[in-house]
């Protein structure tokens, strides 16, 4: 029975031919887990779905083909909404959904997103689409333009949806749903499944089913954790060391922050590497090209922060490397989930300092995977790879005899001097000269244990030792940005999607990028480029949030809790002061009318004179 049910096909689980033609061109055989729990689902039976699933499981088709199959392409409006967190991603679905629906005539998917032309997404939009692909913040803009009509879609889907959590787009999330019928069916995927997915799931679908490729939060099995620990200086020696035992590599190699990124990569290329990087201060046109020389294997070694590398989907990587570890688990899913794709094994790889100890160890016990610990590769070790795999390569290539035979007796002339030996060794040294001489005497620089008891006392003896927040300020100044203060949060009813609302509205200029946003009860932090944060200041001035004055600075190590909570004390003074003060003055007015009733009750018993005064004074 499970053997049957491992053996299904795509036409078995109900797709319809024109689909099963594109797919099959595009080498699809068997379903993956998760294509296989949804696919029938969706064609077959009412209800919402989530689903989890790791990064390249095979999510978009299992989401893409039941929603192509359900679209009627008589009718040229949106009938179907894929909302993604980045524009990365958002082309990578519209690409999967045009090659699937390749047979299907008058099928238009159209991807929406910023940092492209609006007027063309608009001309595309007027002339009749039913699949839309976006980004949250380019559709809002669209459908308050009057420009998207969202009344006939009948599937909404969320994917990422972990990811559009993490980058504060909840609030948006919201309002798109506004414009779209209540009976519509909806799909939520994500990699992981925090508390904060199950509320949405709550709130916005109805009944869901939820299918789980694997366990919860866990890696892929397909994906073997290992970790290597160094002095923190001897980071980037690791890296190459880990770069040069593994000839063939085709990796990712994460980094915190952009500044890490960019030099991580600037001394790759300078050492030689066929490397290059991918993060938010290049320009649009510098990241495809980037993505474009990555995916077609130009480019061997490509360093990414966490959001650029959203939506580059490869099948093939041999490696994933944590230059630094994530603060959030669920990103570590995220990057480990890059590698051992389409059933073939990947290697996921934590170059860690010892501080970096307990963090690993806390992933660990999320995604239920032991990190393996290996030695840092030796020189000799390495050196004995690199000559076996261009052995390996000698053996392996192609010889065009014919050609070859044409100059072999000048060649053999010039070189019958040499002896066999002496031959090889000149044409291995061709190859390796420069990594001879950059191993030779290099030291082991692997932290054993004496080195790691070494390191904790050094480290104890430090003074000053940095606390978290400052930490964080660090690594915001490392990336270029500024740390901004507003004084409205969490108990004013304020979020992520308020402040990049005001912040657009009132900003002059093209729309900032904003960062990090830590909402507190009473006020909230949040990250701009420092080159942005005068005008996002400026932007903010005076604005008005539901009667709040908002107030806008640079952060600084101001105390702004209790400031929060001194204002607070300060009003209910106040309050209390106005009312007493209202009450007295009540009290007084209330004295006052009672005398003045009192008086003209008296007045008004006393006659009035008529002229005859001897009346007048028998009345009185």
């Amino acid at each position: 029975m499970d053997e049957n049910k491992e053996m299904r096909t795509f036409e078995q689980l109900g797709v319809e031919p024109r689909l099963l033609k594109a797919i099959n061109e595009l080498g699809f055989e068997y379903p993956m887990p998760i294509q296989e729990m949804v696919i029938p689902h969706l064609l077959e039976k009412d209800g919402d779905v989530v689903g989890l699933a790791q990064t390249g499981t095979g999510k978009t088709a299992a989401f893409g083909l039941p929603v192509l199959q359900r679209i009627d392409t008589s009718k040229n409006v949106p009938q179907a909404l894929i909302i993604a967190p980045t524009r990365e991603l958002c082309l990578q679905i519209a690409g999967d959904l045009a090659d699937f629906a390749k047979y299907i005539d008058n099928l238009r998917i159209l991807p929406v997103y910023g940092g492209s032309s609006i007027e063309s997404q608009i001309r595309s939009l007027r002339n009749g689409v039913q699949v839309i692909v976006a980004t949250p913040g380019r559709l809002i803009d669209l459908i308050k333009r009057g420009e998207v009509k969202l009344g006939n879609v009948h599937t909404v889907i969320l994917d990422e949806a972990d990811e559009m959590l993490n980058m504060g787009f909840l609030d948006d999330i919201k309002e798109i749903l506004q414009h779209v019928p209540e009976e519509r069916k909806m799909l939520m995927f994500s990699a992981t499944m925090p508390k904060e997915i199950a509320g949405i799931a709550k709130q916005f679908m109805h009944d869901p089913v939820e299918f789980v490729a694997g366990n919860k939060n866990e890696g892929s099995k397909n994906v073997k954790h290992i970790y290597y620990m160094v002095k923190a200086h001897d980071k980037y020696l690791a890296l190459k060391r880990v770069a040069d035992n593994n000839p063939d590599i085709y990796a990712i190699i994460f980094c915190r922050t952009r500044k890490d990124t960019q030099e991580i990569a600037d001394k790759l290329i300078a050492d030689g590497y066929n490397a290059d990087c991918l993060h938010g201060d290049l320009s649009q046109a510098q990241r495809d090209l980037a993505m474009k020389k990555f995916r077609d294997h130009v480019t061997q070694l490509l360093v990414c922060t966490d959001v650029a590398a959203r939506g580059l989907d490869v099948d093939d990587l041999t490696h994933v490397i944590n230059y630094g570890l994530p603060d959030d688990v669920a990103v570590y899913t995220h990057r480990s989930g890059r590698t051992g794709r389409a059933h073939k094994t990947g290697v996921s790889v934590a170059i860690i300092h010892s501080r970096e100890k307990s963090r690993l160890r806390d992933i660990e016990k999320i995604i239920g995977t032991t990190f393996e610990y290996k030695k840092v590769p030796t020189p000799d070790h390495i050196i004995e790879k690199q000559l076996y795999n261009l052995a390996d390569r000698l053996e392996r290539v192609q010889v065009d005899d014919a050609e070859m035979d044409k100059y072999l007796p000048g060649v053999r002339k010039k070189l019958e001097w040499l002896s066999e030996e002496d031959l090889l060794k000149r044409v291995l040294s061709l190859e390796f000269n420069r990594l001879l001489s950059y191993y030779q005497n290099m030291p082991d620089i692997d932290l054993n244990e004496t080195d790691r008891k070494g390191d904790k006392r050094e480290r104890k003896g430090e003074k000053g030792e940095r606390r978290d927040k400052k930490d964080k300020d660090r690594r915001v100044a490392e990336e270029g940005m500024e740390r901004l203060m507003v004084n409205v949060g969490k108990a004013q009813g304020f979020f992520p999607g308020n402040l990049m609302e005001l912040v657009n509205r009132g900003v002059v200029g093209p729309k900032p990028e904003i960062g990090r946003i830590d909402l507190l009860p009473d006020y909230t932090l949040f990250d701009v480029r420092k080159e942005d944060a005068h005008r996002v200041i400026e932007a903010l001035r005076n604005a008005d949030f539901f009667g709040t004055r908002i107030r806008a600075e640079v952060a600084t190590d101001r105390d702004y809790a209790m400031e929060a909570r001194d204002r607070r004390e300060k009003k209910r003074r106040k309050d209390d002061k106005h009312a007493d003060s209202s009450h007295g003055r009540k009290s007084d007015k209330k004295d006052k009318k009672e005398k003045k009733d009192k008086k003209s009750k008296k007045e008004s018993k006393k006659p009035e004179y008529n002229g005859n005064y001897d009346i007048f004074m028998k009345k009185k």
